[in-house]
């Protein structure tokens, strides 16, 4: 099972194929008893999708065949103990591949020439990739985020740590006439060299980061360098020396909350846009700027899908049976908005009820 996205896999999927590419979405769930009806639903959805290749006469038979034994072979490779929150499989004449993602998608059965990869980029835009900085006085730690995992990084000089034990002859008697750790001019380089580091990280792979310590580490760590600032930080001591889980717990609402920037930022860029030549809204206008390149931010519906067909310039209602009529063209419109270097935002459903589901900012 796949998991992880990258430009290069996702032109692959993008790539037509000899019809029919058929494409599998189902939610899925990651623990029991939820997880028992996954099986049944998935065979399910496989006895929908002979049905439909059978019914459809622009399959040959022996393609038919082909591409019912993929996707049998797809399920067969399937271990739905590692579920998460959604499944998508990919059968074509002579390939099969099956993905897991972080987040639940509809349940579809798609016939097409090429494969259904909107769901696919949905969960990437929720998984950027981000860093977690995790202060503390005696040892600074570096996390690679990505979703809800988070894995200690150890390739750019992390962990930095130190020893914070002073010989006998350097203590004082009395313990109120020790220096605050966080005052001594030892923490304040040991957080310069770490900021160091960071900036580097940073230079070389831009992402969100966040930082994670005490009040008092947070504090000086942002007054001895410049690495972290305009950073997201969280006051929340430890995790230094935390397990994986607790960092991303740790860091889980600040990353909700980024999200909802994301979306707010996207909807205030369209009222901006509404009010020049720079705003498009419904299917078949954003199609046509697609198609064009001149979309700088699509915004869309998660779920929302419409089957049509292309008319003289324009997009045509079509019937879910219709054998010649394009079945998801938000999926194509997505591709071809990042196929030109166009951002894309998710939002919930209904969110862009009033603009048809589907809006974009222009370039021009």
């Amino acid at each position: 099972m796949h998991s992880s996205l990258n430009p290069e896999i996702l032109r692959h999927l993008r790539t037509p194929r000899p019809y029919p590419a058929v494409s599998l979405a189902m939610p899925t769930h990651r623990r029991q008893p939820d997880n028992a009806q996954d099986p049944v639903r998935l065979n399910n959805l496989v006895h929908e999708a002979v049905r439909q290749l059978e019914a459809d006469p622009a399959v040959t038979k022996e393609r038919r065949e082909d591409v019912v034994a993929q996707l049998k072979a797809a399920v067969a490779d399937l271990d739905l103990a590692h579920a998460r929150d959604g499944l998508i499989v990919f059968a074509a004449p002579g390939e099969h591949q099956a993905w897991v993602v972080d987040r639940p998608v509809p349940e579809r059965v798609v016939l097409a020439d090429t494969f259904l990869t909107r769901n696919l980029v949905a969960a990437d835009a929720a998984r950027r990739p981000y860093w977690v900085l995790a202060v503390a006085a005696d040892r600074i730690t570096l996390w690679n985020g990505r979703g809800e995992r988070v894995t200690q990084d150890t390739a750019h000089g992390f962990p930095h740590s130190r020893s914070l034990e002073r010989p006998d002859s350097e203590r004082k008697e009395r313990v109120g006439d020790l220096p605050s750790t966080f005052h001594s001019e030892e923490t304040r380089q040991f957080f310069r060299d770490a900021d160091l580091a960071l900036a580097d990280v940073l230079g070389s792979e831009p992402r969100s980061l966040y930082v994670t310590g005490d009040p008092a580490a947070l504090a000086l760590f942002t007054e001895a360098g410049s690495a972290a600032h305009g950073a997201t930080q969280i006051p929340f001591g430890g995790l230094a020396q935390a397990a994986p889980e607790a960092v991303a717990r740790a860091v889980a609402p600040a990353r909700a909350e980024g999200a909802e920037r994301v979306v707010a930022e996207a909807l205030a860029e369209l009222d901006r846009a509404r009010g020049g030549n720079t705003y498009a809204a419904g299917v078949d206008e954003v199609w046509q700027k697609a198609s064009d390149g001149r979309i700088h931010r699509l915004v869309v519906e998660e779920n929302y899908r419409i089957t049509v067909r292309a008319g003289e310039g324009h997009l045509e209602p079509a019937a879910d049976d219709d054998l010649d009529a394009v079945h998801d063209i938000v999926d194509e419109i997505v591709e071809s908005a990042l196929e030109t270097g166009a951002q894309v935002v998710f939002v919930p459903d209904e969110t862009l009820a009033d603009a048809g589901h589907v809006a974009a900012v222009l370039r021009f």
